[in-house]
């Protein structure tokens, strides 16, 4: 058994420790009136954040008390954070700003607790993995900001940064944060080998744009978050529907896909074997049987309904009580 140095089991939660110092950092920052220092602050956290859990799993360096210790650093850093930099920037002295920045928080802070009692749910498709319930806590704290980050960014105050807009877009991250809408996870992301060099050249255009331009950078990597959830519910809700592309490598998923979109565009149904009675109402696309399970748009049938597939109706003749008619003669009419 390989045993490991205590520093290298300390670093995930010395970066935790860390993203809880630079989250609350930008409070101070807000208080010197140095809001780009405060914005920054609080994305280098959402850094660090993404990176201490990653960082626990790849050393095998993961606790309970290292769990413990990311959720409160993300409900100061996400919640609390967010939170008074609002109300000093636009809401100070006004108690409605006070009671949205209250809302804020304690939103942050329901939707950790939910998503610590999920990771002990054990019975979830295996699809749910791809997903996380709800706005995760770092890109809300970052989306509670995008007011003042666009003031920031074009120079002046607009209809953007009123308290209305302000307090109703607080309100709606919110909200966000404890739905139950569906938003892609990246901890399942699978790179292919041919993309590596690629996803590279990317990675630097992109620190090229955060150190060129850095709030136009994280307003437009907001926006096309935002645009994302469509997709992403879209993508579980279709998951849900198609068990066979749990448990397959993404391009057989891809197949998949395309094979059904190309059935609806013919108006093509499932192929299904022409047959009679109760053997077709157990394999008839869009019914429900009792007997049967549903797997796609198909319901397939078990083994309880083909033993009564096998037990035949009696024909006719026998149901009145007749005798079949003989092709061959019998013995007495010889």
């Amino acid at each position: 058994m390989v045993t490991r140095a205590p520093g290298v089991r300390l670093l995930p939660n010395a970066l935790t420790v860390l993203a809880m110092c630079a989250g609350l950092s930008a409070v101070q920052f807000t208080l010197a009136g140095n809001l780009p220092a405060a914005i920054a602050s609080i994305a280098v956290a959402a850094v660090l954040d993404s990176l201490d859990g990653r960082i626990a799993r790849l050393l095998d360096a993961t606790s309970k008390m290292g769990a413990e210790l990311d959720s409160l650093a993300d409900a100061i850093s996400f919640g609390v954070a967010p939170a008074l930099v609002l109300y000093i920037w636009r809401f100070d002295g006004n108690r409605v700003g006070w009671v949205v920045a209250l809302v804020f928080a304690v939103c942050i802070i329901l939707r950790l607790a939910r998503f610590n009692t999920l990771l002990d749910d054990t019975e979830q498709p295996p699809y749910t993995k791809e997903f996380f319930v709800g706005v995760p806590s770092p890109a809300g704290g970052l989306l509670a900001l995008l007011p003042l980050i666009l003031t920031i960014q074009i120079g002046h105050e607009g209809w953007w940064s009123s308290e209305p807009v302000v307090m109703v877009w607080t309100v709606a991250v919110g909200g966000l944060l404890i739905s139950r809408i569906p938003t892609l996870s990246v901890k399942t992301f699978r790179v292919p080998a041919s993309m590596v060099a690629p996803l590279l050249v990317l990675v630097g255009l992109l620190a090229a744009a955060v150190i060129t331009y850095p709030m136009m950078a994280l307003a437009a990597f907001l926006v096309v978050y935002l645009l994302h959830v469509p997709y992403a519910v879209r993508r579980h809700r279709w998951l849900a529907h198609h068990p066979e592309a749990w448990d397959v490598p993404p391009r057989e998923r891809r197949a998949i896909r395309r094979a059904h979109g190309a059935g609806r565009r013919l108006g093509l149904r499932p192929p299904i074997r022409k047959v009679a009675g109760a053997a077709r109402r157990a394999v008839w696309p869009g019914r429900r049987n009792g007997d049967g399970y549903r797997a796609g748009a198909l319901v397939l049938p078990t083994d309880s309904t083909r033993m009564r597939r096998s037990v035949r109706r009696p024909r006719g003749w026998r149901r009145t009580g007749l005798r079949r008619n003989q092709s061959r003669p019998r013995a007495g009419d010889q």
